[in-house]
């Protein structure tokens, strides 16, 4: 079959004005779960590249739409905004808190806003949901339509590992990031310069929790509670990833392949900025030009974050000052379907 070749992609002039992340206060870390799981000291780092993670006490009021809320008010001040200034919320996660309302309305209210009228509504496309959203929202704005919006990625992933097998366990981790996206300004250079999105339905099937919709319904007789579980075929999303991304990489961007990234100027890429999927995930991208110096790594205390992994990395990258204003970063990751999804940000 012929794969299409990438669509043209104007820039589009917005702005990544406010960054926020929310981080629960409970550390995980190996010593614990290797001890649970009776593992030999190192097993877990060894395998999946974590050493801690955070959980959520969502019994003690640590829910998705609280630490969205709280990730987004630091966001929405670094922009320089208050919640009112808002005009349209994204909820951008692969977790649900619960399957009705969507998320969105639930994040407005946990900002106060439940009287504002604000739209809000969710993007969901897994790991990749925040990276969707900036593409969405950008062609929002870029169309006239909205000027001031928020993306919240807020994930509690360790629920759907629990109890599954120790390395998915630990590879997961729970917290919440945002964004402020804006117009550009006059006279500054932020945009967002390219967005490629590719989907191999082939795939469907490697990265699953099959119960809680139509087809499995839990409240239906015999229902079974593994369906529920997160399950995913590490090796075969892996081969599958590996054979598609060059190609990818070529119709994004030819430069990155040629090892443009890491060395900053008019048309060179400062920084990768990436979905954290694992240890084996992130050592992978080094194939494909982006060398491991110029990879923005969180994996290692936060563990994979689902959707909100990519927004927790670029967060620590400005705010540690490897990435900054006028900076070209590669904006990268993978999600279940099995798709994939990279963009070209002017910060």
């Amino acid at each position: 079959m012929t794969i299409p070749e990438a669509p043209s992609y104007v820039p589009r002039p917005v702005k990544i004005a406010g960054l926020g992340r929310y981080l629960p206060q409970r550390v995980v870390t190996n010593a614990s779960l290797e001890a649970q799981f009776d593992l030999p000291e190192g097993w877990i780092e060894d395998k999946t590249g974590v050493r801690e993670r955070r959980r959520a006490d969502v019994a003690g009021g640590e829910t998705a739409s609280f630490m969205g809320g709280e990730a987004a008010r630091e966001a929405i001040a670094d922009a320089g905004l208050a919640p009112g200034d808002l005009d349209l919320i994204v909820n951008a996660s692969g977790t649900p808190e619960q399957a009705i309302p969507d998320g969105g309305p639930l994040v407005q209210r946990a900002l106060g806003l439940e009287r504002s009228g604000i739209p809000s509504f969710t993007v969901h496309a897994t790991c990749l949901s925040f990276l969707v959203a900036m593409d969405v929202v950008s062609a929002l704005i870029a169309a006239g339509s909205h000027r001031r919006v928020l993306i919240v990625s807020t994930e509690i992933g360790s629920m759907g590992v629990a109890g599954v097998d120790p390395k998915s366990e630990s590879l997961w981790g729970d917290a919440a990031a945002a964004a402020v996206v804006t117009p550009t300004p006059a006279g500054e250079p932020a945009c967002l310069e390219r967005f490629l999105l590719r989907t191999w339905s082939q795939g469907a099937d490697l990265t699953s929790i099959r119960g809680g919709g139509t087809r499995l319904h839990p409240g239906r007789e015999g229902a079974d509670p593994d369906e529920l579980r997160f399950v995913m075929n590490g090796q075969g999303v892996l081969q599958l990833c590996l054979r598609r991304a060059g190609k990818f990489f070529d119709a994004l961007d030819p430069g990155i392949r040629s090892g443009r990234v890491g060395r900053p100027g008019e048309s060179g890429v400062r920084l990768a900025v990436t979905h954290q999927p694992s240890k084996v995930g992130l050592e992978a991208m080094e194939r494909f030009g982006v060398a491991p110096e110029h990879t923005a790594v969180t994996l290692d205390r936060l563990g994979n974050c689902v959707a909100a992994s990519l927004p927790c990395t670029l967060y620590e990258a400005v705010r540690s000052g490897r990435l900054g204003r006028g900076d070209r970063t590669l904006l990268f990751g993978t999600g279940a379907g099995l798709s994939m999804a990279g963009a070209l940000l002017r910060f």
